[in-house]
């Protein structure tokens, strides 16, 4: 779960809610009760408000791969599970978020999103490259790290 500081992770151990600031992702990070390692996000994450969007690409250490959806977009539930793919395979190394464009519209049309799935891989703040149409995770992950 995300909020405009960070990513909420629930403690396997002990089942306390610790937030990793944006700025901390990739470096690991401890439950503030019980001092367990807690785990990288695995999972795409869904961005729930335009503010949670602008926190997370604006603040993340790691470069975050947003995918641009829609619920009743037949390609997109194709490229649901490739996309949890390479959210499991390069955690610590890559943010994965989704942005609902129903939910979201303002943020899809900021960015000048024509059509869905769109991924759109940020660095820093910025837009660093796009892709779109449905993907293996292979591409995927090509396009978020592509050979020297």
């Amino acid at each position: 779960m995300l909020d405009d500081r960070g990513l909420i992770v629930a403690c396997p151990a002990c089942g306390r809610r610790n937030r990793a600031r944006y700025e901390s992702l990739g470096r690991g990070f401890r439950c503030s009760q019980c001092h367990v390692d807690l785990p990288a996000s695995t999972v795409p994450a869904e961005i729930p408000g335009e503010a949670v969007f602008d926190r997370l690409v604006e603040g993340s250490a790691l470069p975050v791969l947003v995918d641009f959806w829609a619920p009743w977009c037949g390609p997109c539930k194709m490229v649901a599970p490739e996309l949890a793919l390479v959210a499991a395979r390069t955690a610590n190394r890559l943010f994965v978020a989704k942005v609902n464009t129903e939910s979201l519209p303002s943020v899809a049309q900021r960015f000048a999103v024509q059509s869905i799935p769109t991924f759109i891989l940020f660095h820093q703040g910025r837009e660093v490259r796009r892709l779109a149409g449905a993907r293996s995770a292979v591409e995927l992950t090509r396009f978020a790290f592509p050979p020297a």
